[in-house]
Parts: structure tokens; sequence; C-alpha cells
């Protein structure tokens, strides 16, 4: 079975731990992506999903159109609402433990590390879905 560095996107977008929620909506928007790595000197401290910021909004309607839902995003930390520790593979880990721990945690995305400490992409339950799709 192919590992992870296999199917993992590596064109990531991280975010600051400090930064507003409002930024991480707007990346995530712009960008179309659920899931961000979150970043504090340079090293991973959790992960913002596009869930997360659903969550934290007061109106709960997921419209974040509404002033005031854009005011409150702009004046939130993503610290706030970020998973941490993020829960993380190893490259060299195959899709099939891949795909376990993210059922198993119940999470959409996990971060790809190095032996380093380094972050290197990024796996989502659509990189899954595709290798079984594609009957690899």
């Amino acid at each position: 079975m192919q590992d992870v560095r296999g199917i993992m996107s590596t064109q990531i977008v991280a975010i600051g731990a400090g930064d507003l929620l409002l930024t991480a909506h707007d990346i995530m928007r712009l960008g179309d992506v659920r899931h961000m790595p979150v970043v504090r000197s340079g090293r991973l401290v959790g992960v913002v999903s596009e869930r997360d910021l659903l969550r934290a909004l007061p109106s709960h309607l997921g419209d974040v159109e509404v002033e005031g839902d854009r005011r409150f995003l702009n004046s939130v930390p993503v610290s706030r609402v970020m998973s941490s520790p993020a829960i993380v593979i190893d490259a060299k880990a195959t899709v099939r433990e891949a795909a376990r721990v993210m059922a198993e945690k119940k999470i959409g995305c996990l971060p790809v590390m190095d032996d380093m400490g380094r972050l290197l992409g990024i796996v989502t339950e659509i990189d899954i879905l595709r290798v079984v799709a594609e009957g690899h």
C-alpha cells in the first residue's frame, strides 16, 4: 500500500495562531480549503477547520457575510478555536494507517510530518476517498 507522501497536498497554506478567524475564513473561502495547519514560531501547534469557524460563529447560521459575524471573526484569534495539539502522521505511514487514525479520531485531515518534525503536507479525507475510488 502506498504511503501518505504519495497522496498528500504539499501546496498548503498555514496560518498563525495569533491570526484572526476572519483571516482564516477568507483564506479558506478564496483558496477553497477546509483545513489549515496552525503555526507559532514556525512550529505546528494545531489545525483549524471550516467546521471550527462555523462553530465559533455567534449566529450559528453559517452565514459569515452577516456583518456581526464578520466583526466577531475579526476579533478572535485562531488559537481560541483550533484543535490542539494537532494529530499528525509520519510521511512514511500508509494510506490505510492515515484512514484508520482519521476514523478513530473523527477528524478530516492529518498534517504530514518528517522525522525532524517539519510539516511536509496535509492529507484529507478527500485524498483518502480518491485512493479508494481509484481502487489502489
